[in-house]
């Protein structure tokens, strides 16, 4: 099975922006939907956005038009590039397939306001 490896997190000032990078253990592009999660405190995880099975990009409403999604299939490494960072963007981000596999530890990416 795939291990996949968080990073990147860290605070960050509201309108800020951070890269999560998440690192695969093997190939992910073998037809696998891989995707980005998250949790804010005291809520349940929560799609953010992912490669969808035809290699198009889906986002929440929430997110849409500040993160962006991407790839780079030589490092078998997808990123999360968010901008415009919220304070209700506070939440440990995960990735995962789709559907998903067993979880990582995540990385925790917290905004002040």
């Amino acid at each position: 099975q795939v291990q996949l490896v968080e990073s990147g997190g860290g605070l960050v000032q509201a309108g800020g922006s951070l890269r999560l990078s998440c690192a695969a253990s093997g190939s992910i592009f073998g037809g696998q939907i891989i995707a980005w999660y998250r949790q804010p405190p005291g809520k349940q995880r929560e799609l953010v956005a992912a490669f969808t099975s035809g290699g198009s990009t889906h986002y929440a409403d929430s997110v849409k038009g500040r993160f962006i999604i991407s790839r780079d299939n030589a490092k078998n490494t997808v990123y999360l590039e968010m901008n415009n960072l919220k304070a209700e963007d506070t939440a440990v981000y995960y990735c995962n397939f789709i559907p998903v596999h067993s979880w990582g530890q995540g990385t925790q990416v917290t905004v002040s306001s």
